[in-house]
């Protein structure tokens, strides 16, 4: 139980920041974070090493992020880009940066993977190329071509450049 407390002391930030990059939502990312350690320490005994124990357990958050948005699918477009869209701003803005946002989603979550990963990590992470290929257990460079193939998907698909 000792180590379970060591890999959650030092990991937990790290976890963190990974998921709040893709959900944008403290109290999810909060929720995540938690049940991101659960599940690891359900399954310790099944991590073999092939990859940092870093990795595996964004893998693991990885995994409930995307359980998650299943879930978030089922909910209207509106309730989705909600917390993107500043309440501050006048409704005409406001009701056109939702409708570019949610276009913008859509062309994402079309991207096969690894494209549609690496470009939630770069966009919404702000992770470093490096950062990505560590997540995703390859290079720098695998990380920063695919993230270039990925906009070059995004540009023909849309009329957004990036």
């Amino acid at each position: 139980m000792k180590d379970i407390e060591q890999i959650y002391k030092k990991y937990m930030p790290q976890v963190y920041k990974f998921l709040f990059s893709l959900c944008h939502d403290t109290h999810m990312t909060e929720e995540l974070t938690q049940e991101t350690f659960y599940q690891a320490m359900k399954t310790i005994d099944d991590f073999r090493g092939d990859c940092k124990l870093y990795v595996w357990l964004c893998q693991i958050a990885k995994h409930l992020w995307y359980k998650e948005l299943k879930k978030k699918e089922r909910e209207k477009p509106s309730e989705i880009t909600e917390d993107i869209v500043s309440a501050e701003q006048g409704p005409e803005t406001s009701a056109i940066q939702k409708t570019e946002v949610l276009e913008l989603y859509k062309i994402l979550h079309t991207l096969e993977e690894p494209l549609k990963e690496v470009m939630y990590l770069r966009l919404n992470g702000n992770f470093s190329f490096k950062e990505i290929g560590e997540i995703l257990g390859r290079d720098e460079n695998w990380a920063r071509v695919t993230f270039y193939r990925g906009k070059q998907r995004i540009r023909k698909e849309s009329h957004y450049e990036m």
